[in-house]
């Protein structure tokens, strides 16, 4: 339960409940629409768009009559409830994000994935379908890491020095994964880390590209399978992403070989630039 002009009022036990209940499986959250989402504050910071003011009014009477956004008695601010308000809790419990967009998805497949780990291993996990429906779960790190692996584009690593524009063009399926690490401050969020991951899936042959350190705009080609792939958005995500399962041992010996030259060279140019606020 939150309120959206204010500060998170956490009920009591509400973290460690919903934490059990993530133990014993997936916790879905439902699904909204973009306008719900922005009329209780949720995910904004990762909008391409805004939506109208008249599209977030109507959104605002369909919560008020679900029982999900309820007006506070004497005062100007509105509550948030249910599984929504979890979900907007647990939202603004983390401070890092892994902003995942695909091309070439099935029909009612999710275009778009935003995961957003929590300190304890878990992660609030927000589908993007092409209507625009938001599915919002909770789960287990491991677990939210698997689904994301099975969208992003798949195939046997590709080790040579390639054309990411002529790969791009010709690919099957494709994906730009943004990893974003940040602080808080109030109400303002600072970017502290964002790192870009462009991976294509070509004849068979998966393309994994990341930014030149000496020139953020071209792409350089890493010869990653998709299991350093996934470590790699791991790492760049910070503590909250590792949880106790199988992929935590891998990417404890990952540091000393590929993975961690990768993530090496991407660190010394994003701490080349200044933190800028999100």
């Amino acid at each position: 339960m939150t309120e959206t002009q204010s500060d998170v009022r956490l009920p009591p036990g509400l973290i460690d409940a919903v934490l059990h209940l993530v133990s014993t499986g997936s916790v879905p959250l439902g699904g909204y629409s973009l306008a719900e989402m922005v009329a209780v504050d949720a995910v904004v910071d990762f909008l391409d768009e805004m939506p109208s003011e008249e599209e977030v009014a109507e959104a605002v009477r369909s919560l008020a009559a679900r029982q999900l956004l309820v007006a506070l008695p004497g005062t100007d601010r509105l509550q948030v409830r249910g599984d929504l308000g979890i979900a907007v809790v647990f939202q603004q419990r983390a401070r890092s994000v892994i902003d995942a967009r695909v091309t070439g998805t099935d029909p009612g497949e999710p275009w778009r994935t935003l995961l957003l780990p929590q300190p304890e291993g878990v992660v609030l996990e927000v589908l993007i379908d092409a209507l625009g429906v938001h599915e919002l779960s909770l789960r287990e790190i491991d677990e939210s890491l698997r689904r994301l692996r099975e969208r992003l584009p798949t195939g046997s690593p590709e080790g040579d020095s390639a054309d990411p524009d002529q790969v791009l063009a010709a690919a099957e399926r494709s994906a730009l994964v943004t990893i974003t690490q940040y602080s808080a401050s109030g109400s303002t969020e600072t970017a502290q880390l964002s790192a870009d991951i462009v991976l294509a899936r070509r004849d068979g042959r998966l393309y994994v590209f990341t930014r030149d350190p000496e020139d953020p705009e071209r792409l350089v080609s890493q010869g990653l399978d998709e299991g350093e792939v996934l470590e790699l958005i791991r790492s760049l995500a910070g503590p909250g992403a590792y949880g106790e399962g199988d992929m935590h041992s891998n990417a404890e010996s990952a540091r000393t070989g590929h993975i961690a030259k990768v993530r090496a060279k991407i660190m010394r140019r994003l701490h080349r630039g200044e933190p800028t606020t999100a």
